[in-house]
């Protein structure tokens, strides 16, 4: 009862405020006053306010909870063994990839970090790379 008194209270300031934006020759301002106006009533009508009480009372229980029970800090730790247990296993992986590679080309030549081009194009490739003439002049003329 005390709820919708508020949120139709709420609602109906808000209009009011919208109104006399609106007389202001304020129009957008006035949409949208009167947009962020029409929330209470429509989360009382929906039940979206008793439920936020119910969530804020739920909350609240757990936060109690949490500070008066040994089993929920046991949780946390459970949780946190759980995330380490993750992480390890994540890089672990990692290395193993890397440690793989090793393994299965023993008689193969280690390959090199660039990739495998004719010499002529891995020739260009570094010769274009390394060629900023064009690059230089055009920043001196600018100044920079």
């Amino acid at each position: 009862m005390l709820t919708s008194t508020v949120c139709v209270a709420l609602s109906a300031a808000g209009l009011a405020i919208a109104l006399l934006t609106a007389y202001r020759k304020r129009y957008l301002a006035a949409v949208r006053t009167a947009a962020f106006a029409l929330l209470p009533v429509g989360l009382y009508m929906t039940g979206l306010v008793t439920l936020g009480s119910k969530v804020g009372k739920a909350v609240g229980s757990w936060a109690s909870d949490l500070v008066f029970k040994p089993s929920v800090w046991a949780g946390f730790g459970v949780l946190a063994v759980s995330v380490v247990l993750y992480a390890g296993s994540r890089f672990a992986a990692g290395r193993r990839k890397e440690k793989g590679r090793g393994r299965g080309a023993a008689a193969v030549a280690p390959a090199s970090a660039a990739p495998a081009l004719p010499k002529s194009k891995r020739a260009q490739a570094t010769s274009d790379l390394s060629d900023f003439s064009d690059v230089e002049e055009i920043l001196k003329r600018r100044g920079i």
